[in-house]
């Protein structure tokens, strides 16, 4: 018996998957993001962290909470490309990222911008789910209200 399809085209399931991460991390919920991405390997500027629980704890070790309860920043995520195998369950895709932020005293502007190269596969119960998270950022603003290290 075949595992039950998500009723959401794929490829739309997967562009849901990559704005759902901008949402948790722009929102503070790092519980959530260590939720979205618990069959994940996490690859950023330091060792890969594997898991809900590992990328949760880098999350929250890693970028500032301001008095708000998020950090003030709002992920942009442009060029998205998605390439799907149906038969094998397995997707991956390329996007651009650009992070926004603004506090009293730092007018709005980008701090960051990079590209996300991610990996998807399909569970069991037929939903698409993150296996990796690449980031790499290429361009680096005033990130000093924005990141602990």
């Amino acid at each position: 018996m075949s595992a039950p399809v998500d009723p959401v085209p794929s490829h739309r399931a997967i562009e849901n998957l990559i704005a759902r991460y901008a949402e948790l991390v722009d929102d503070g919920d790092f519980a959530g993001l260590g939720a979205l991405l618990a069959d994940a390997v996490f690859v950023g500027s330091g060792e890969p962290v594997r898991g809900g629980a590992a990328i949760e704890a880098m999350f929250r070790e890693t970028v500032i909470i301001h008095a708000d309860g998020t950090p003030r920043t709002q992920h942009v995520t442009t060029n998205v490309a998605v390439e799907v195998d149906e038969p094998a369950g397995t997707a991956v895709a390329r996007s651009y990222v650009t992070v926004l932020q603004a506090l009293p005293g730092l007018p709005l502007q980008a701090i960051a911008g990079g590209r996300y190269h991610d990996r998807f596969a399909r569970g069991e119960d037929g939903r698409w789910r993150f296996a990796e998270r690449r980031v790499r950022i290429t361009l680096v603003g005033d990130v000093s209200r924005h990141l602990r290290r």
